[in-house]
């Protein structure tokens, strides 16, 4: 047997674990908030659907990263308050969010909570931890397959210049 060859939970957290399972948290907190928010703005119903799957996804992470910190005796982050719904009608349009601008920022969104998961997943020493954030990858790779249809159907997506003229081979 090895150096930390026992059961995982048992295991200490190094602080690169910490801080990743902690930001996690930290920006899980900030993800509810803001898509509360987006979700009160948000007109198109496949939108609000894809908005509300990605705050309970954020609330689980929440939830399993949490528990993880305080079972390993670090204080997670502090919890923001809840938002109230709000009818959109009652939001100025010049303060709304358009329903095209929430798709381009939860598709950024979902790129980068990506790279978090495999940044996380790659630093892992503790396999449960590693398993943890590979499920998240999953989940956020099918959250992200969705968003990406979405944009592209409602006409939302601003592709980058596309090649049109491919060089020909000689």
């Amino acid at each position: 047997m090895g150096i930390l060859s026992g059961n995982p939970k048992d295991e200490p957290m190094h602080y690169g674990e910490i801080f990743s399972v902690w930001q996690t948290s930290m920006m899980a907190k900030g993800t509810v908030s803001c898509y509360q928010a987006f979700h009160n703005h948000a007109g198109d119903n496949e939108l609000k659907e894809i908005l509300q799957d990605l705050i309970d996804q954020a609330k689980l992470e929440i939830k399993e990263c949490d528990a993880l910190l305080t079972d390993n005796g670090i204080a997670p982050s502090p919890a923001l308050p809840e938002r109230p719904p709000v009818k959109l009608e009652d939001i100025p349009a010049g303060a709304r969010f358009t329903d095209p601008e929430i798709g381009a920022k939860i598709a950024a969104d979902s790129a980068l909570g990506l790279v978090a998961c495999s940044q996380t997943m790659g630093q892992s020493i503790r396999e449960d931890i590693g398993a943890l954030f590979a499920k998240y990858h999953l989940t956020k790779t099918a959250l992200g397959v969705r968003i990406l249809e979405m944009n592209k159907n409602k006409g939302w997506l601003i592709p980058p210049p596309l090649q049109v003229k491919r060089p020909v081979e000689e």
